[in-house]
């Protein structure tokens, strides 16, 4: 996948994580905040997933994420694609078979995306009109 020393990206709706794996302890970061300190504890548990489903590999290596955009929970998701990438990345297609095995969408991004609206109800969106009443 990645070359030594680049990122690897997770992406969810509009949030993009770029995760930076190397040997280490076990500390993971997101926006230079330790994963512990992090709320609200759902997106924790969420971003803790791929690390519980690696095991010993996770307490040999340190991630440093930055991820943008979207809302929390589309950022959770994409924080927890990017640590399973990376991990996949850094052990081997042992740890890919693993993570198929569990959730896909650890290792494939979701393609899909909001429906463009459309013309003449550009700013109501691309659905039908609102029921209207003759009289």
């Amino acid at each position: 996948m990645a070359k030594k020393n680049e990122p690897v990206t997770g992406k969810r709706k509009e949030a993009v994580a770029k995760a930076f794996i190397k040997k280490g302890k076990g500390m993971i970061k997101i926006n230079n905040v330790p994963l512990e300190n992090l709320n609200p504890e759902m997106t924790r548990l969420m971003i803790k997933e791929p690390l519980i489903i690696a095991g010993d590999l996770s307490k040999k290596v340190d991630i440093d994420i930055r991820v943008k955009g979207g809302g929390v929970v589309g950022q959770a998701e994409a924080v927890r694609q990017a640590i399973a990438l990376a991990l996949v990345d850094f052990g081997g297609k042992k740890y890919k078979k693993i993570f198929e095995d569990y959730d896909r969408h650890l290792l494939v991004k979701d393609s899909r995306r909001t429906e463009p609206h459309k013309p003449s109800r550009s700013s109501s969106g691309p659905r039908r009109h609102k029921q209207r009443s003759k009289r």
